[in-house]
C-alpha cells in the first residue's frame, strides 16, 4: 500500500469500503443515519488512526528541542494517566526502559492523589509524563497540583488531546509544567478512547527517541502502513468473529502487550456496557487460577510476542487450552502465527513485519484489533458504540468527585 503520508482520510475510507463489505455498509450510510445509529464517531476514530499517527509524529518532531531540555536534568521518569490513559502509560514504560537509561515507572492518577511522592521513584530531579485525552478528569489536574506543591524537584510534561482541557490552562508554577497538545482529531468524541489512546502512546514513545528523529518517523510510518493493511484485510473477518455468541472475553499478553491486553479488556467491557464480562492476564499468570474464567462462551484474545522464548511460553498455554477444549474460540494477533495454534473456529490476524519493530511497539497494533473487536461486538449487542452506556453509568469524562488532602 502507499505510505500513509500520501493518502487522505476520505481516500482511506473509500479504499477500505472497496475491500471490505462491512465497511461499505457502515460508511455507505449518510452521516445523519450513522449518527442516529450511534456509531459515527467511534468508527471514524478507530479508522482514522493510521493517518493521525503521522500528524502526531510530525508534531512531536517539531517539539524535539524543547523536550530535550526538559529531559536533560531528569534522573527518573514516571508515566501516569487514569483509565485507558494509564494503560497507555504502562505500554510505554517498557519502550522507554530500553532507550532512556533512567529508572522508569508508571503510576495511576489515583495512586498519585492518594500517595503523592511515595508513588514516584526515589531519584530526583524527576520528570512526570501525564497522558490525558480530555484532561478534565478529576485526577488529571489534581495529581499535578499536588506534586507541584509537595515535590519541588519533579517537573511535568503533559501530553493531551484537548486544547481546551483543564491541563492546558495556566499553571501556578508554569516553569515546571510543559504542555504538548496533540492534533485536534485525536480528541475522540466517542465515549471510549481509541485514536486518543494510540496517539498518546506514540507521543510518549517519542521521549525515548529524541535523538533519533529519522527512526521515530520511520517507526510511525511503518505502524501507519501496517495498521492500514491489518484493517483493510481483516475488517470483515473481525466483524464476523465478533458475531459469535460470546458472553466473556479474556485478553492475554506479555510485557507491554499485557498493558495492551488490559486496554483491550476495558474496550470490550465499555463498548458492551458490561454485557460481555472481561479480564486480562499474562500467559504464565493465567494458569494460576484465572484459567477457570474460560467457559464455553468465552473468547480468548491472544497478543503474541515475537520473542522466541516468550512465544514458546505463550504457545504452551494455548496448546493447553486447546487440549482441554476450553473456550469458544481464540483470536490470535501477531507476526508469523504458527498454523498449529489456529483451530477451525479461531481467527488469526497476521501483522507482517511487526516482529522487526519488536514487542514494545506491537502493543499499538494489538490495541487497534481490540478496538475493532469491541466495536463490532457492541453493534451485535444492539448498542450504540458512541454511547453504549445507556443508563449513564459511565461517561466520556469521569464526573467530578472531592479531592482530599492529608490531615
Amino acid at each position: 500500500m502507499n505510505s500513509g503520508a500520501a493518502i487522505s482520510q476520505a481516500d482511506w475510507q473509500l479504499l477500505l469500503s472497496r475491500n471490505q463489505s462491512k465497511a461499505a455498509e457502515l460508511f455507505g450510510r449518510p452521516e445523519a443515519e450513522q449518527r442516529r445509529m450511534g456509531y459515527f464517531d467511534t468508527l471514524h476514530e478507530i479508522c482514522q488512526q493510521p493517518w493521525t499517527w503521522l500528524r502526531t509524529c510530525a508534531l512531536m518532531v517539531e517539539s524535539s528541542e524543547s523536550l530535550q531540555q526538559i529531559l536533560k536534568e531528569a534522573r527518573s521518569i514516571t508515566l501516569t494517566g487514569s483509565g485507558s490513559s494509564q494503560y497507555a502509560a504502562e505500554c510505554v514504560q517498557f519502550m522507554l526502559r530500553d532507550s532512556v537509561g533512567l529508572p522508569i515507572t508508571s503510576a495511576g492518577g489515583g495512586d498519585l492523589l492518594m500517595y503523592g511522592g511515595k508513588a514516584l521513584p526515589a531519584e530526583r530531579p524527576g520528570l512526570m509524563i501525564s497522558l490525558a485525552r480530555s484532561g478534565d478528569s478529576p485526577e488529571s489536574r489534581g495529581a499535578i497540583e499536588l506534586l507541584l506543591e509537595t515535590e519541588p524537584k519533579i517537573h511535568h510534561l503533559v501530553l493531551t488531546c484537548n486544547e481546551n482541557g483543564s491541563l492546558t490552562k495556566p499553571w501556578r508554577n508554569p516553569e515546571r509544567v510543559h504542555v504538548v497538545t496533540l492534533p485536534r482529531e485525536t480528541n475522540d468524541q466517542s465515549l471510549v478512547m481509541t485514536s486518543s489512546f494510540t496517539n498518546l502512546l506514540l507521543a510518549a514513545r517519542f521521549v525515548g527517541m529524541l535523538d533519533k528523529l529519522d527512526a521515530y518517523q520511520q517507526l510511525c510510518t511503518k505502524l501507519s502502513d501496517l495498521a492500514k493493511d491489518v484493517i483493510t484485510t481483516n475488517f470483515d473477518a473481525l466483524a464476523n468473529f465478533a458475531g459469535t455468541s460470546c458472553e466473556r472475553a479474556v485478553f492475554l499478553g506479555s510485557g507491554s502487550q499485557f498493558a495492551a491486553a488490559r486496554e483491550g479488556a476495558l474496550k470490550m467491557l465499555e463498548m458492551t456496557a458490561g454485557r460481555v464480562t472481561t479480564m486480562s492476564e499474562t500467559y504464565l499468570g493465567f494458569r494460576h487460577g484465572p484459567i477457570s474464567y474460560v467457559q464455553d462462551k468465552t473468547l480468548v484474545i491472544c497478543f503474541l510476542s515475537s520473542d522466541s522464548m516468550l512465544r514458546a511460553y505463550e504457545l504452551d498455554l494455548l496448546q493447553e487450552l486447546d487440549r482441554k477444549n476450553l473456550g469458544l474460540a481464540k483470536l490470535l494477533v501477531g507476526d508469523k502465527i504458527p498454523q498449529r495454534a489456529v483451530r477451525e473456529q479461531d481467527l488469526a490476524i497476521e501483522c507482517a513485519g511487526l516482529a522487526e519493530m519488536g514487542d514494545e511497539d506491537a502493543a499499538t497494533m494489538d490495541v487497534v484489533v481490540a478496538q475493532l473487536l469491541g466495536f463490532f461486538r457492541c453493534l451485535k449487542k444492539g448498542l450504540r458504540p458512541d454511547s453504549p452506556s445507556q443508563d449513564g453509568v459511565i461517561q466520556r469524562v469521569v464526573q467530578r468527585f472531592p479531592l482530599h488532602t492529608p490531615s
